[in-house]
């Protein structure tokens, strides 16, 4: 099946120090690759995966589960933990969501983690409807390129895929369940305005999380894409002095 345009994986070889970057539900490397490519020229190893089901069509996000997300982030972190001697994670959106649950299975193993606009539970009145819904209806509207820079594109489907969806929620539920055992140093990005993913979920992470290290930085000029947004170098920036100060 081909892909779209810059939803291809990304990597780059570099130092002992290794960064894995996740991207979003329904959306593609080309969202974290231009953030990738710079950590890179700081002379780090660097791995944007692309998710299972993502990045070809929307219909091959319904053949898919979080398990299936989830085991691929996994196998690019230890591909990673082999290769350096210090690994950081970093997810957008639901790339958080799966960047906690790294964390909370990998440890100190882990040595921080950075998130942009994390996506634990959703606010939307129609959630409730989700577990009869994707079982009659493929898709719906979709969600993506929330970007105030003119002329983004973050690779992503114009649908939502509801069996992907649904079993979006049950990621969202084990991470939550176990999410006092993050313990790792927090890099927290939160943009002012999101239509995608509500400020609650940035703040229940933030509150319960078990980390002592923790820093949270509002984007005043980003919506929820903001890896490609207006806010992207400070995104950048922060995380090499965050990886910078824990290496």
């Amino acid at each position: 099946m081909p892909l779209f345009p810059g939803a291809e994986p990304y990597s780059a070889d570099g130092g002992s120090t290794g960064i894995l970057l996740l991207h979003g539900f329904t959306g593609s490397p080309k969202s974290m690759t231009p953030w990738g490519q710079q950590l890179a020229a700081q002379g780090h190893t660097v791995r944007v995966p692309r998710l299972p089901g993502h990045g070809t069509r929307w219909q091959d996000m319904n053949l898919t589960r979080w398990e299936d997300w989830y085991a691929e982030a996994d196998r690019s972190l230890v591909e990673l933990q082999r290769a350096c001697n210090i690994v950081f994670v970093c997810g957008l959106s639901m790339g958080g969501s799966l960047t906690l649950r790294l964390a909370e299975k990998h440890g100190d193993a882990i040595r921080g983690i950075v998130l942009v606009n994390p996506a634990v539970h959703s606010e939307r009145p129609d959630r409730f409807l989700l577990p009869v819904l994707q079982a009659v209806i493929p898709s719906f509207p979709g969600i993506s390129n929330d970007i105030k820079k003119p002329g983004q594109n973050e690779g992503a489907y114009d649908k939502i895929p509801l069996k992907a969806a649904h079993s979006l929620t049950k990621l969202w539920k084990a991470v939550k369940e176990d999410i006092a055992s993050v313990r790792q140093p927090l890099l927290l990005f939160r943009s002012a305005v999101d239509h995608v993913v509500e400020a609650s979920n940035s703040r229940f992470i933030r509150d319960h999380v078990s980390s002592t290290d923790v820093t949270e930085v509002v984007l005043p000029e980003s919506y929820h894409v903001a890896t490609l947004d207006n806010d992207a170098e400070t995104i950048v920036a922060g995380s090499i002095d965050f990886v910078r100060r824990l290496s």
